[in-house]
C-alpha cells in the first residue's frame, strides 16, 4: 500500500525532460555563432575601456606623487609658524620683565647716580629685606605640628583652615570684585561647591575666618591669591594682624615631612568629603583608627547637614575636604564638640592614591 503511495507520489512528480546530446551541442553552437560585426564592436569597446584605465591609473599616481611632494613644504610652514609664535611669546615675555621689572626700577632710582650691575631682582631683594618689619610671621610646619598635637592632647578646640583663589574669590563678592568679574575668573567654583552669586557663604566665611584658630595664606603673587586676601579682609573689616597665619599648603608639607602620619596615629579620625571612603580606606590601611566617614557633602549647601551627620560620631580629629564648604565644616565641628578639625583640602586625594579633578569639571 505504502509502495504504491510513493508511486502515485513519482508519478504525479513532473521529471525534467532531457534534451538529446546532439540537440544540446546545437543550441551551445547556435550562441557562439555571433555576427563579426558585433564582435569587432566588443574588442573595440574593451580596448577603450583598458585605455581609460590606464589613463585613470596616470592620473591617480600624478596626483599622488603631487599630494606626497606637498607635504614637505606644509610642514616646513607649521615649523615656521611655530617657530614665530616662540620668537612672539620670548619677545612678549621680555618686554614684559622690561616694563614690569626695570622700567619699575628705573623710576625709583636716584638722578644724581648710577649704580652699576644692578639688576631688579638684587633690587628687589635689598628692598623686601628692609620691609621685614612690616612683615607678618607664619607659623613652619613643626609649629603647626606642635599646636595640633597640643590640642589633641589637651582635648581643646582648634581649627585649622586654608585660603585659596576659591575661598578668596567668594569672599569677594560685591565687596572686592562683582559677581560677573568673579563668574569670569571663578569658573572652577560651582566645582568647588559655590554658585555665584552666594553672599550668605560670602559673610559666613568671613566670620569664620575670624574664629578659626590657624589660617592657611597663599604665597602665590598672583592676583587672585595673596592680593586678593589681603583687599577682602580689609573690605570685611577685618583686622588681618590679629589672626594666625600658615602657608595654605602645609597640609602637603606635613604629609611630605611625615609629621601627619605622626599626628593621626592613635588617634580616632573622622574623615568628611567626597573621597572620605577612599581616604578612609587608605588610613585603615595603614594601621590608622577611622571612626566615621560623612560623604558626600554637595556644595557648600550641605554644610547643615554634614555638621549635624559628624556630631554624632566619636573622634579625636576630623579630616575635612570638601571644597570651600571646609572652611565653616571645620569651625562650627571645633566650636560644637570642642575637637580637632583640618581642612584637608586635595591632601586626600593624593593619599587615597586617586588623581586630583579637573577644577573645570
Amino acid at each position: 500500500m505504502m509502495n504504491q503511495s510513493l508511486r502515485k507520489a513519482a508519478k504525479s512528480s513532473p521529471v525534467p525532460v532531457q534534451a538529446s546530446p546532439q540537440k544540446a551541442i546545437k543550441q551551445r553552437t547556435s550562441r557562439t555563432n555571433v555576427p563579426k560585426t558585433i564582435k569587432h564592436k566588443a574588442v573595440k569597446k574593451a580596448t577603450v575601456a583598458r585605455k581609460r584605465g590606464a589613463s585613470l591609473k596616470r592620473r591617480s599616481y600624478s596626483k599622488r606623487r603631487r599630494t606626497t611632494l606637498m607635504v614637505e613644504p606644509l610642514q616646513q610652514d607649521r615649523q615656521t609658524t611655530n617657530a614665530d609664535t616662540r620668537e612672539i611669546y620670548e619677545h612678549g615675555y621680555q618686554e614684559g620683565r622690561i616694563a614690569g621689572g626695570e622700567l619699575l626700577l628705573e623710576e625709583f632710582l636716584p638722578p644724581d647716580l648710577i649704580i652699576p650691575d644692578l639688576t631688579a631682582r638684587e633690587a628687589i631683594a635689598v628692598g623686601v629685606q628692609a620691609l621685614r618689619k612690616r612683615g607678618i610671621p607664619l607659623l613652619d610646619s613643626h609649629a603647626v605640628y606642635r599646636e595640633l598635637e597640643n590640642a589633641l592632647k589637651d582635648k581643646k578646640p582648634y581649627a585649622f583652615i586654608r585660603l585659596g583663589d576659591g575661598e578668596l574669590l567668594t569672599m569677594a563678592q560685591e565687596k572686592v570684585l562683582t559677581s560677573d568679574e568673579i563668574k569670569q575668573a571663578g569658573s572652577f567654583l560651582p566645582y568647588a561647591g559655590v554658585t555665584i552669586p552666594d553672599l550668605r557663604a560670602r559673610d559666613e566665611m568671613a566670620s569664620c575666618i575670624q574664629v578659626a584658630s590657624l589660617v592657611g595664606v597663599p604665597l602665590s603673587r598672583h592676583p587672585h591669591f595673596q592680593p586678593l586676601l589681603f583687599a577682602v579682609l580689609r573690605a570685611h573689616g577685618i583686622e588681618y594682624r590679629n589672626l594666625r597665619y600658615t602657608s595654605s599648603t602645609m597640609n602637603y608639607l606635613l604629609d611630605e615631612q611625615g609629621l601627619m602620619s605622626k599626628l593621626l596615629n592613635g588617634r580616632k579620625i573622622l574623615v568628611i568629603g567626597d573621597v572620605a571612603e577612599q581616604l578612609g580606606q587608605a588610613l585603615r590601611d595603614k594601621g590608622m583608627e577611622v571612626t566615621g566617614i560623612v560623604t558626600p557633602v554637595s556644595g557648600y549647601s550641605d554644610v547643615a547637614r554634614v555638621v549635624a551627620e559628624a556630631s554624632g560620631y566619636d573622634y579625636d580629629i576630623a579630616l575635612v575636604a570638601a571644597g570651600v564648604a571646609a572652611i565653616p565644616i571645620c569651625v562650627h565641628l571645633a566650636g560644637i564638640g570642642g575637637k580637632v578639625t583640618f581642612d584637608f583640602g586635595h591632601l586626600a586625594n593624593r593619599m587615597a592614591g586617586l588623581d586630583l579633578p579637573d577644577r573645570r569639571e
